[in-house]
């Protein structure tokens, strides 16, 4: 069976974890009590995502990924592209409209707390830190639902289709 690397693995579920928490931190943040600094940590996560996105997309020029199986559909292989090329868009634009707004506003950012992260020269009334909050914003809803999407679709393949397309990426 051909399977991803193991750095491709890694990085795959490393940035699964990160996502899913930062989306539920993201989303969910109001109902959450204030003291646990949960914004701040939101950014902190979204930073790391954007640095392991540019990692993984530099390994992933050089390890060219497994075929889908010869089987699959045609539509659903170009759905799987897709949504692949979707999730790296996103992996890049949601973290970097966050730091878009972040460097309008004047709290500090930094990274766990342990060293401050420069800020990009925006300020609040800037024509991209209005279009930045928005498309973060519509991005994470919209990459919460395709995340929902894809997990669906493995389960799938590995439940229903008893194919190895999961065993590829575990």
């Amino acid at each position: 069976m051909d399977r991803y690397t193991s750095v491709a693995r890694a990085l795959h579920w490393i940035l699964a974890v990160l996502i899913i928490v930062n989306l539920v931190l993201g989303i969910g943040h109001d109902a959450l009590p204030k003291d646990w600094a949960v914004m701040p940590v939101h950014k902190s996560i979204g930073l790391t995502v954007l640095a392991l996105t540019l990692v993984r997309l530099a390994w992933r020029v050089g390890h060219r990924p497994p075929s889908l199986p010869s089987a699959m559909p045609g539509w659903e292989k170009a759905a799987a592209h897709a949504t692949h090329g979707v999730f790296y868009a996103f992996m890049i634009l949601v973290p970097l409209t966050g730091w878009i707004m972040t460097s309008a506003g004047t709290r500090p950012l930094n990274w766990f707390f342990l060293f401050d992260v420069p800020k990009l020269a925006v300020t609040k009334g800037d024509a991209i830190v209005g279009l930045s909050r928005e498309g973060h914003e519509v991005m994470g809803f919209a990459w919460a639902a395709l995340i929902i999407v894809h997990i669906a679709a493995a389960l799938r393949h590995h439940v229903v289709l008893k194919d190895n397309v999961l065993r590829r990426m575990m």
